[in-house]
């Protein structure tokens, strides 16, 4: 994972370019891939904010200093006037400007750094009885508005969107753990908790010479032919972001020791699978 000092400077340093044939000349600016939010930075500013959208900023004042106290010596504190070039997610309403206030690390120079005119993806919420004015999920919940975040963004809130998107998840239950006819044969399943109360559940099945098989199944009955989900989908999203690091003792419904052992070692291989959450800004 970057750190964080990385991740501004690559903000700031992104490869900036003019988008030709507009009225109103727009700097279009590239994350390099590396310093880009992760699948899991953008689901989950997706999932916390009301409004997503994609701004030009037109004016940016800064606060002085006696305004932000509470800015870190690196950054500044910068009040922003833009244009809502497209509005992905939002209330009715919304107009065609938008007002908020953002910290951002300082230039090479220490200076503020210089926004206008360059469009950003942005995750916020309305401001109450203050039309026009939004508030970012989080200080840093804005990033350089190119083709390949606006691609990633969009995607996202389609799978967000779809009413079959999975729910999120809030814990393991009713663990069990079955040995087969044969040596080294095994099948476990473990179901899962949800917010919706969805029915969900994991499945491992060993057999001898053969590498585990595992799979998600999202109905009342286990799938025998399940599959996991597809890295950086909102499946993903949920297992490899939520699910407990071990399972819970209370999830059991064995006694017997092997069978618990082999499920632990079951899941385990479950979560190596799914890999890391990774974040860079969440």
């Amino acid at each position: 994972m970057a750190g964080t000092a990385s991740l501004a400077a690559a903000l700031l340093a992104a490869c900036a370019a003019t988008l030709p044939g507009s009225p109103e000349e727009r700097v279009v600016m590239e994350l390099p891939p590396e310093a880009e939010p992760t699948y899991a930075d953008l689901v989950t500013f997706a999932l916390a904010a009301d409004l997503v959208a994609i701004v030009t900023v037109d004016e940016q004042t800064r606060f002085p200093p006696e305004r932000a106290p509470d800015v870190a010596p690196d950054k500044v504190r910068l009040y922003i006037e833009s244009l809502t070039r497209n509005l992905l997610v939002g209330p009715s309403g919304v107009g065609g400007s938008l007002v908020f206030v953002t910290d951002l690390p300082r230039d090479a120079d220490g200076d503020a750094p210089e926004l206008e005119g360059r469009d950003y993806v942005i995750f916020a919420d309305p401001v109450r009885n203050r039309p026009g004015e939004v508030q970012l999920v989080a200080r840093n919940a804005l990033f350089p508005a190119g083709p390949r975040i606006e691609g990633r963004v969009r995607s996202i809130l389609r799978d967000l969107a779809d009413p079959d998107s999975p729910s999120a998840i809030t814990g393991v239950r009713d663990v069990i753990s079955v040995p087969g006819n044969l040596a080294g044969e095994a099948e476990t399943q473990m179901f899962v908790e949800t917010q919706s109360g969805a029915p969900v559940s994991l499945s491992v099945v060993r057999r001898p010479g053969m590498r585990p098989e595992w799979g998600v199944s999202l109905g009342e009955i286990v799938d025998t032919a399940a599959r996991p989900p597809a890295r950086d989908s909102i499946a993903w999203y949920r297992f490899a972001c939520s699910l407990p690091r071990q399972l819970p003792d209370e999830a059991f419904l064995q006694t017997d020791r092997q069978a618990r052992a082999r499920a632990r070692e079951d899941y385990a291989f479950v979560l190596a699978e799914l890999g890391e959450c990774s974040r860079r800004f969440t």
